[in-house]
């Protein structure tokens, strides 16, 4: 298979023609079993868990040993794959994103405005760009304050790192349908869980370099591959619906059938 490229495949066929030790960085989000659609479906817990446990098991020989796997989902299916994997890639972030995405009717639970990102790499030696997702500080005038003076902490003066702070394991992004608002009214998305690029872009530029290659593993709307391109990064995708792998073209990805 050719890089820089989605291809319109079942996930685990294209899993079993990709090469061996051949990614650097994954970047999956698979389907939720939360019924957003058909592919979201799944006959019962059971056999959506199958399905997951079977295309981990087929993405591990695929990383290199310094490669890095973000992983989307819910809290409760992130901690059932974060068990499966206890041995197999090494743990690194549950990172929490903060969707802000308005409230949803509920009244005999919390209301849930967030989605889990587990993070892992292959081993001990990996990439990790920490200059490269650093945020701006919270308090303009005490940074600035301490820009020029320090702050006094355990003795010694701390001064900020004109880069910005660094990033936490809690991301406050705007969902994708919330930034797509037309008069304040939320509009029918083109793909029902598209995720901003703002996330995925903190995503590359902290755990790949220019010229790397990017699993785009269920591409879905293809945000992955377009700012993996945008980055200078190469990718490589696949999607097994043939509406998504149409609305990844007219992104600007060269699709393919397997």
């Amino acid at each position: 298979m050719e890089f820089n490229r989605v291809y319109l495949a079942d996930v685990c066929d294209f899993l079993n023609r990709l090469d061996d030790e051949s990614i650097d960085m994954a970047i999956v989000d698979p389907p939720y079993n939360m019924k957003k659609g058909t592919w979201d479906t799944f006959r019962d817990e059971q056999t959506y868990f199958h399905f997951t446990f079977r295309w981990l098991d087929l993405l591990l020989p695929k990383l290199k040993r310094t490669a890095s796997v973000y992983i989307f989902n819910n809290a409760y299916n992130s901690a059932v794959v974060l068990n499966y994997l206890i041995g197999k890639l090494v743990f690194r972030n549950w990172i929490t994103w903060y969707k802000k995405d308005g409230f949803s009717a509920t009244r005999k639970r919390f209301v849930n405005t967030q989605e889990t990102i587990l993070f892992y790499t292959k081993s001990e030696s990996y990439v990790f760009n920490v200059d490269a997702v650093r945020l701006p500080y919270a308090s303009v005038e005490r940074m600035r304050y301490a820009a020029q003076k320090g702050i006094l902490k355990n003795g010694k003066r701390w001064f900020p790192n004109e880069k910005g702070k660094l990033c936490t394991d809690v991301w406050e992004i705007t969902s994708q349908r919330h930034r797509e608002k037309i008069n304040g009214k939320l509009q029918k998305p083109q793909h029902p869980t598209i995720k901003p690029d703002e996330l995925i872009e903190r995503m590359i530029k902290a755990s790949s370099n220019e010229g790397d290659l990017v699993l785009d593993l269920f591409s879905g709307s293809g945000t992955t591959s377009r700012m993996s391109k945008l980055l200078k990064r190469n990718y490589i995708g696949c999607e097994n619906n043939a509406q998504y792998i149409q609305l990844i073209c007219e992104g600007g990805i060269e699709c393919e059938n397997l």
